[in-house]
């Protein structure tokens, strides 16, 4: 089985983790640890002042998604769960580069938080497992918390 696990760093990407980190999972299972450095668009500039700030935000987003990776792993490694982890960082938008690598990587399973908003903040902000679990060509696990356990991020 392969499991496909987007992390930000937020508690309810934690969640998912530990989610899967304590389930009795089939022996050979396959954990790709998967976080997304988003940046600003990139836009025309005659003077390149905009082409350096994206640069600097892409090197804080990298750097931000690598540790995220990296915590998820630590749990996921201390678990008894005996899985194979890998991990990736990659730059985008979030909800197309879940897909993507679930896409060509072959993911029987996405598991991954939930911010649990309202209908408006949704509107404004969109949500990512809202349109992973639309699009995605395998099953979806969308782990959430409950309000009154939810995460102050």
């Amino acid at each position: 089985m392969k499991i496909l696990l987007p992390v930000d760093g937020s508690g309810f990407s934690d969640a998912a983790v530990q989610e899967v980190a304590q389930r009795p999972w089939p022996s050979g299972t396959e954990v790709e640890v998967l976080s997304v450095a988003q940046t600003l668009p990139e836009y025309p500039d005659t003077q390149l002042m905009g082409h350096s700030v994206r640069l600097e935000s892409l090197k804080r987003e990298t750097k931000r998604a690598q540790e995220n990776v990296d915590d998820a792993v630590g749990e996921l490694t201390h678990s008894t769960a005996g899985l194979t982890v890998t991990t990736k960082v990659v730059e985008g938008v979030v909800k197309d580069e879940i897909l993507h690598e679930a896409a060509n990587w072959g993911a029987d399973l996405i598991v991954m938080g939930s911010h649990g908003y309202n209908a408006a903040m949704r509107l404004l902000l969109g949500s990512v497992s809202q349109a992973v679990s639309l699009h995605a060509l395998c099953s979806v696990e969308i782990v959430r918390v409950r309000p009154k356990d939810a995460p102050k991020s």
